[in-house]
């Protein structure tokens, strides 16, 4: 698309969008809020070389809150013709008039809204340079290269490509309208191995990037992605015991994650927390600094406002240990008396929620090796599973597996165990930090070991 062309739709989307806040207002809300979603999506898959899917798919959707007083209501719709958006606007009002009061409903303060003005680099036209047959490609060179990493990898669950970009336009009544761009593209695949005795494994790997020029390449990620599987070969379980734990980046960051759900404004005024009542106490090591940053350049996080029309920030969550601050929208900000800290999210219909920008552990010092040199015996886990957290009482079990460290080295592969603890122990018990921070989505963590969980095994 040329750049004027560019210019000129953007401009008719933030029109259209302003447009109907103006017809809303006619109609009859108080305050009403457009969001604008459009974008194009590609994804192709190959297993054994051969084509499986082959998806392309553009959208475009209309969503609109309004406010009658201090009742709320939202509808979406597809339809961009006059008629459709009449009825998007008519449809909204009448559910507005038979919802109750809410006290805490209404847009943000004026003064809040705004946008940052410099450029993020979420855009880059690459990520469809490639023609159909390069990306599919991508996608067989990435399986080929797992399955021709070691004569025990015969089977894949498949290679991908992926590539999407997308719009957002958001308008308000108090006079904010904005819009931003996004691009985003992937490469990976899943090798299946077998091991002398007919045990299969597998694992994946993948590489993500919003320009091209950044994306891996399919070899790379292919032969990591065989190294990942093959390690897993001959696992065996460990007895019951309590030792230290060392989580991989891609799993430490699921950590990362409960600490910004149990920051969550949404769950602090409901109670449904353990930082609930914690802001200036002491909830992790003194080692721990957790940001929430959705400001960085190219960040997968990254947007220039939130969902409802605030500027992204950079918030400390967690500084030296200490709990500084909750993520809030404004919905949850006025439970809490508090101010948003511009954490909002929300699609086309609905309320908006709250998500995080771009969230990490700040990176410590040592290197993974120096951190499994220090442990004589534990577990480095490579693969969580179930969902066994309770974010009220901080409770932690789940299903894990990996590879057992003796004497400061990874020896021989480990499953069918259990990791357990509670995570307010968890954060205390934090006693070495990685130095291989590295973004591969919008929450990240380097290389964690913490001390004092039980593995549950044999």
């Amino acid at each position: 698309m040329s750049s004027s062309l560019t210019t000129e739709v953007t401009a008719d989307l933030l029109q259209l969008a302003t447009d109907i806040v103006t017809k809303a207002r006619k109609a009859g809300a108080t305050h009403s809020e457009v969001v604008i979603r459009e974008g194009d999506e590609f994804s192709t898959s190959v297993r054994l070389g051969e084509v499986e899917t082959l998806k392309e798919s553009g959208s475009r959707g209309v969503g609109l809150r309004v406010f009658v007083g201090q009742r709320a209501a939202s509808t979406s719709s597809s339809d961009f013709t006059p008629e459709g958006i009449d009825h998007l606007i008519s449809g909204a009002l009448a559910l507005a008039r038979v919802t109750s009061e809410d006290p805490f409903a209404g847009l943000a303060d004026t003064s809040e809204f705004g946008k940052l003005d410099y450029d993020l680099s979420l855009y880059h036209e690459d990520v469809y340079s490639l023609p159909t047959a390069e990306r599919i490609d991508f996608a067989r060179r990435c399986e080929a290269a797992a399955m021709s990493a070691d004569t025990r990898i015969q089977n894949s669950d498949g290679g991908s490509f992926d590539a999407a970009t997308g719009r957002k336009v958001l308008a308000n009544s108090r006079g904010f309208a904005g819009e931003y761009r996004s691009s985003y593209c992937s490469i990976s695949t899943s090798p299946i191995a077998m091991s002398k005795t007919g045990e299969m494994q597998r694992d994946y790997w993948y590489s993500a990037a919003r320009t091209l020029s950044k994306l891996e390449s399919p070899e790379s990620v292919g032969a990591e992605a065989a190294r990942r599987t093959l390690r897993r070969l001959d696992g065996r379980r460990v007895p019951t015991q309590r030792v230290p734990i060392v989580f991989a980046p891609e799993i430490a960051r699921s950590l990362i994650g409960a600490i910004f759900d149990a920051a969550n404004g949404d769950s602090i005024y409901r109670g449904a927390s353990f930082f609930t009542g914690k802001l200036g106490e002491q909830v992790a090591a003194e080692s721990i600094n957790v940001i929430d940053d959705g400001t960085i350049i190219g960040g997968y996080g990254s947007s220039p406002f939130d969902g409802e029309g605030l500027p992204t920030r950079r918030k400390i969550i967690v500084e030296n240990g200490i709990l500084k601050t909750y993520l809030l929208n404004t919905y949850t900000a006025r439970k809490l008396n508090m101010q948003s800290t511009g954490n909002a999210v929300r699609g086309l219909s609905g309320n908006p929620g709250i998500g995080n920008g771009n969230l990490f552990l700040e990176a410590g010092t040592l290197s993974p090796q120096e951190i499994l040199r220090e442990i004589k015996t534990g577990f480095y886990v490579t693969e969580l599973l179930g969902q066994g957290v309770n974010m009220v009482t901080g409770d932690y079990s789940r299903g894990a597996s990996g590879l057992w460290i003796e004497n400061g080295e990874l020896t021989y592969p480990v499953q069918e165990v259990t990791v357990a603890s509670n995570l307010k122990e968890m954060f205390r018990n934090i006693t070495a930090i990685g130095n291989d921070l590295v973004f591969r989505g919008s929450v990240a963590s380097p290389t964690l070991r913490i001390d004092g969980m039980t593995i549950a095994g044999e």
